[in-house]
């Protein structure tokens, strides 16, 4: 749940949404299909432990620690 929070989170702004969708090459179609993909969320939590100003906002907005949403990653990754 934390992971596709994340990813709601990552999509709020038009700016950050377009980022993400670039960076991990994914299309809006292709997200909404892989929602339940840990793959797909994985991404989302990968974009954020990559640029340490958005896992930081990310955390507050959440009201989680940026180390929970690295746990997360991790986990998704295994």
């Amino acid at each position: 749940m934390l992971a596709l929070a994340a990813l709601a989170w990552v999509l709020e702004s038009e700016d950050r949404a377009a980022r993400y969708l670039e960076l991990t090459g994914l299309d809006p179609d292709s997200l909404r299909s892989g929602l339940g993909d840990r793959h797909v969320l994985a991404s989302a939590l990968e974009f954020l432990a990559n640029h340490e100003p958005d896992l930081l906002r990310a955390a507050e907005a959440l009201a989680v620690t940026p180390e929970e949403l690295i746990a997360a990653k991790d986990a998704l990754q295994q």
